[in-house]
């Protein structure tokens, strides 16, 4: 478990890097779209990975990595929209978008801990594509429980289905890094 601790937070270091960037250089303009809008742009990131995969080439220049890591900072400006009340302003500071990041970031992490103990790890025998083709699933799943108004009878809701993409994609750039 020490080996996965460290490889995903190693992870979780790029794609903060990211997120981070991108909000010097765009600030929050994210927080317009609507939590439905994000699940869109999440499939279509996953979308394109799938595509990628089978179809080996790709036309444009920006690769896999940047999509996964993209999966994981759209999982996570989801997760704040869902947390955020319409009164709380568009535009948050630099310091608060960060900190949010980190705190729904570490609440996965600790959620990846527990379910890695349960599982044994067995994303390890996985196939990158197959870590693909749940995100793939669990974006259909949000879709329905947002087209419900975000009720379920007996299923997880949402920011569980964001959590577990997050897990996922992490998972997907540690098997491309070690490959």
């Amino acid at each position: 478990m020490e080996k996965t601790l460290k490889q995903y937070d190693t992870q979780v270091a790029k794609c903060q890097e990211v997120f981070e960037k991108k909000t010097k250089d765009y600030g929050t303009a994210w927080r317009i779209l609507r939590p439905s809008s994000l699940t869109d742009q999440l499939y279509i990131k996953a979308s394109r990975i799938r595509s990628l995969e089978e179809l080996g080439e790709q036309k444009v220049e920006e690769g896999i990595e940047p999509e996964y890591i993209g999966l994981v900072n759209y999982s996570i400006m989801a997760l704040i929209q869902l947390d955020l009340k319409e009164n709380d302003p568009l535009e948050l500071d630099f310091e608060r978008a960060t900190s949010l990041y980190k705190e729904y970031m570490e609440a996965t992490r600790e959620l990846m801990i527990a379910k890695n103990h349960d599982y044994g790890e067995a994303w390890r025998e996985m196939r990158v594509s197959s870590l693909t083709d749940l995100i793939l699933m669990k974006l259909l799943r949000v879709k329905q429980i947002e087209d419900n108004e975000g009720k379920t009878l007996i299923s997880e809701g949402l920011d569980a289905n964001y959590q577990d993409i997050i897990n996922y994609a992490l998972f997907a750039l540690i098997r491309l890094d070690e490959a």
